[in-house]
């Protein structure tokens, strides 16, 4: 459980990391599961649902830049996601109540692994409440050299931003067009089997991988149960079977704030955030 302390600091900045959480034999089988992975990634060639490939990705040389809902296909990461050590550490931040939302392992390979441009996660999926979060469990010691995610302390407080270019949603703000001030940020550093975990609404970002070691980190997106997608819940049933404590409710919980629209989507092939933001004119962290 957290204390008083760090329940404090996560409400006030928005982000917390939690050192050692995962067991030295559980970090050695999530890398054999996601060397495996990476593995049968010789074979593809085009993005797809499961695979984002970086831009250098050969059969020869396989790049993955991100596994999609890795919970989905193996056992590991779906009973990660599930587990007592981080549900309790969500119940001070986001109730006792909790849907699995989402999962996903960015992978940044040594030398170029791509960077992930400035954004909040609300913009990307607005629900009737806030209260949303993502774990971040870093399988690879995260350092400045090698991409570690950062942060804008206390930027969930603020508004929901513009992630919108030339009447498109993107992805990702523009720094300078909407005079956002970046100076403020801090890089997630964080030793292989620590946590971190952010607000949804917290700005966040992530550089090039300019070291000579990957930075795998697994994202698991948790929600309150009685926040709902303002995009609808889809299957009612597949719905309710991501609660992961809790009971489903037909009650949602609506609270007074300005949310922006997702639409219209701009043209992508696949690919997800990365290609989402690729066409973005203020790339701040592909520039840096």
């Amino acid at each position: 459980m957290l204390t008083q302390e760090q329940v404090d600091f996560y409400r006030e900045h928005g982000y917390l990391v939690i050192a050692d959480v995962l067991r030295p034999d559980e970090l050695e089988e999530a890398h054999a599961i996601v060397d495996d992975f990476v593995e049968q990634s010789r074979h593809v060639s085009e993005q797809s649902g499961h695979f984002d490939l970086e831009p250098d990705h050969t059969p020869e040389n396989p790049k993955v830049r991100r596994l999609s809902s890795p919970a989905s296909y193996h056992p590991f990461f779906d009973s990660l996601m599930r587990d007592s050590r981080i549900l309790d550490l969500l119940t001070p931040l986001i109730g006792s109540a909790i849907r699995a939302q989402g999962d996903k392992l960015n992978m940044k390979p040594a030398d170029g692994g791509s960077p992930v441009e400035w954004h909040q996660d609300f913009a990307h999926y607005p629900h009737t409440n806030d209260d949303l979060c993502a774990v971040g469990i870093s399988l690879d010691d995260a350092t400045r050299e090698n991409g570690c995610m950062m942060v804008v302390p206390g930027s969930h407080r603020g508004p929901i931003l513009d992630h919108h270019q030339d009447g498109y949603f993107i992805g990702a703000i523009s720094p300078d067009r909407d005079h956002i001030d970046l100076t403020s940020a801090v890089p997630l550093e964080m030793k292989a089997g620590s946590l971190s975990i952010h607000h949804a609404r917290t700005l966040h970002g992530s550089a090039l991988n300019r070291s000579g070691m990957s930075r795998r980190l697994l994202l698991y997106q948790y929600a309150a149960v009685d926040a709902w997608p303002l995009g609808g819940v889809g299957n009612w049933d597949a719905f309710n079977a991501n609660i992961l404590r809790g009971e489903p409710t037909y009650d949602f919980r609506l609270v007074s704030m300005t949310a922006r629209t997702r639409m219209p989507a701009g043209a992508r092939s696949g690919g997800g955030i990365y290609e989402l933001q690729k066409p973005l004119q203020e790339k701040v962290f592909a520039a840096g």
